[in-house]
């Protein structure tokens, strides 16, 4: 039973805290963004899908071909925006890659999910250039989550609240009564339309997250894992939750935007 916690159950976990959030969040924000293009479809036709996606499709690809190039991929080709084919791809990136270099491979994973840190970090900087005070309220927050070392009711509730805090920031009258925060919210809606992953994204990012279970696996065997201390797995997952949150917020409020125009454009 030592054999099989040591061997399976305990990588299991690790690889859980180490990937678990960015899978889930990914997929919360896939079915945010079907809904929201559904939607926005229903209300103003299929022009919406390329209005969207002529800012959100190539932000989606060049993160792709970013984290491809980090991890050493030779790009084959590349399309930024298109109009939809026969399975209504937008854009896409094709690479190729060594399969016997370990670094090549754990590529994949990151190659996969790199849409959403591609949206997150451009949503970010919008909110720095031309919403300061929610961009301002958004850094306190991430600061005073690098101190959390340990996870209980007050802690998540806490979490919750601030960043409730920060949806009141953006949405705030003095906000409303400056054109830039329209220019943000047209511009955050494109991005989080295009945020999530494709299946295709999915399929290249599982080949990854298999290997780096398998070398947790074998850290697990010399026991590297263990100078690794639960607290430091929670300000990890608290951090990284933090960022995730931004773009799921601004999915939801896609989504919410999108659900309304369907309902007052028939």
């Amino acid at each position: 039973m030592k054999i099989l916690e040591t061997l399976l159950i305990k990588p299991l976990i690790e690889t859980i805290y180490l990937t678990g959030m960015i899978i889930l969040i990914g997929l919360l924000l896939g079915v945010l963004r079907n809904g929201a293009l559904k939607n926005f479809m229903k209300s103003f036709g299929f022009k919406s899908v390329m209005i969207t996606g002529f800012i959100g499709v190539p932000i989606h690809e060049c993160s792709h071909a970013l984290i491809a190039i980090f991890f050493k991929h030779s790009i084959t080709d590349m399309k930024l925006l298109q109009k939809p084919d026969a399975s209504g791809t937008l854009g896409y990136v094709r690479h190729s890659y060594n399969p016997k270099s370990i670094y090549q491979q754990i590529g994949n994973f990151f190659i996969g999910i790199a849409p959403i840190f591609g949206g997150l970090i451009s949503l970010i900087l919008l909110m720095k250039v031309l919403l300061p005070a929610s961009y301002a309220e958004f850094i306190k927050i991430s600061t005073r989550n690098l101190s959390i070392t340990s996870i209980n009711t007050e802690v998540i509730k806490g979490i919750t609240n601030s960043y409730y805090d920060l949806i009141r920031t953006i949405f705030t009258k003095s906000n409303f009564d400056n054109p830039y925060f329209y220019l943000f919210l047209f511009l955050a809606i494109c991005i989080s339309s295009h945020i999530s992953l494709s299946r295709a994204d999915i399929n290249g990012a599982s080949g990854g997250l298999l290997l780096i279970f398998l070398i947790i696996i074998i850290l697990n065997m010399f026991g590297f894992t263990n100078f690794i201390s639960m607290a430091d797995i929670v300000k990890y997952n608290v951090v990284l939750t933090g960022f995730l949150l931004v773009a799921l917020i601004f999915s939801m409020i896609t989504y919410i935007i999108s659900g309304v125009s369907a309902l007052l454009i028939k």
